[in-house]
């Protein structure tokens, strides 16, 4: 179900593709997302802010590592999409990812979906 690839970005461990969902940047970062591979999250997040698009939807299925970089990235993000009138919304965390989220309390400040399709139907924020 892949509507047209708008990027992506590669390193040994880290892939991030975007595509546009409506009127969502979904963005999905696969693979461990760290010190070394952030800015390949980064630049496509900060792209697609900087081309007017505020709400960014974050497709974590296939995110198998997430460090206090990677989650600073991500909330980097958050505050930007909110200050163009957006939010950034992760959608399908796996446990492991999750739980970095929890113990930092970072979940309470994002939108979180337990899927990709839950994300995109949820145009509220």
């Amino acid at each position: 179900m892949d509507h047209g690839t708008v990027g992506s970005a590669r390193s040994g461990r880290l892939l991030v593709e975007v595509r546009q969902e409506g009127s969502s940047a979904v963005v999905t970062p696969a693979g461990e997302l760290d010190h070394h591979t952030a800015d390949l999250l980064r630049e496509p997040l900060e792209e697609c802010l900087g081309k007017g698009v505020s709400r960014l939807v974050v497709d974590c299925t296939r995110l198998e590592f997430c460090d206090s970089t990677g989650l600073n990235v991500l909330l980097g993000a958050r505050l930007k999409a909110e200050a163009a009138g957006g939010g950034v919304h992760l959608a399908g965390m796996l446990p492991v990812v999750a739980r970095v989220f929890e113990i930092t309390g970072a979940d309470a400040v994002f939108t979180v979906h337990d899927t990709l399709e839950a994300a995109l139907a949820d145009e509220s924020g």
